[in-house]
């Protein structure tokens, strides 16, 4: 058995001596594992750390068995985003959550390409990479059975002015249809619909803890549940340090506020 495909690192662990099992999202092989020998070495060293696109060639006798990878680069990432601690951590949480969330061995092109989307993103430090890791998470929710639908206010249909989502139906709602309510909606960010969200948006600062809190909540409700133990702890890490150096602003705490019930 044999396949050749590009993969974007999601982890590495070390096996025996300089080798290591690599774990790969790939574009038309899903997430996929194999044993790359030399590892540790100087040249394999950079290639395989998280973030970065390869050429993978993968071999295995029979299909279902680990098999060995021969890896070569096609794009770094980390290096561009050393600088940041946050960036750092937005592409940990990311391949963790690809890593714990998705099957193995399952073909998710889209998924693939939007991941690639975003890790250019936050290796460059666009302006907007926070944004986009928070719509691609909405987008990885979709991609596992799970879309939020943020098309329409639930109660009135209306398409305009929305601005709450409802923590059991995933379904969006209006400001004026759950303004009663509030308390047990989920506030939804304006830049994850656009023009059809509330007329004025918030601080980012603010629209981004929203967004951690929205999609954090489905994530785990459907995904990483509690008794499972939860979100991963990168994820967590990442929300931290994003929402931490925001605190001067005085516009956030240091903790997201927990969890509203299901309403």
């Amino acid at each position: 058995m044999e396949w050749t495909d590009d993969g974007i690192v999601l982890s590495s662990r070390r096996l025996g001596e300089g080798g290591a099992i690599v774990s790969l999202l790939t574009e038309s092989q899903g997430r996929h594992a194999g044993l790359v020998r030399g590892a540790g070495s100087k040249r394999l060293r950079g290639v395989i750390m998280l973030g970065n696109t390869v050429h993978a060639t993968w071999r295995a006798r029979l299909a279902d068995h680990l098999g060995t990878m021969r890896l070569e680069p096609a794009i770094s990432r980390t290096n561009l985003a050393l600088d940041d601690p946050a960036r750092l951590a937005a592409l940990a949480s990311a391949a963790t959550l690809l890593e714990g969330g998705l099957p193995e061995r399952e073909a998710h092109p889209v998924l693939f390409r939007a991941t690639t989307i975003l890790f250019d993103a936050i290796a460059a430090g666009t302006d907007d990479w926070v944004e986009a890791y928070f719509g691609w998470e909405v987008g990885l929710l979709s991609e596992m059975g799970f879309g939020l639908d943020l098309s329409r206010c639930a109660g009135s249909g209306a398409t305009a002015d929305l601005g709450y989502v409802s923590p059991k139906s995933a379904r969006a709602v209006s400001l004026v249809t759950g303004q009663p309510y509030a308390e047990k909606l989920l506030p939804l960010p304006r830049f994850l619909v656009g023009a059809r969200g509330r007329p004025v948006a918030n601080h980012p600062a603010t629209d981004w803890a929203d967004a951690a809190k929205l999609t954090g909540h489905f994530l785990e409700r459907q995904v990483f549940p509690r008794e499972d133990g939860g979100l991963p702890a990168a994820r967590g890490r990442f929300v931290e340090l994003l929402l931490r150096r925001n605190t001067t602003s005085g516009v956030l705490s240091d903790r997201l506020p927990d969890p509203p019930e299901d309403a």
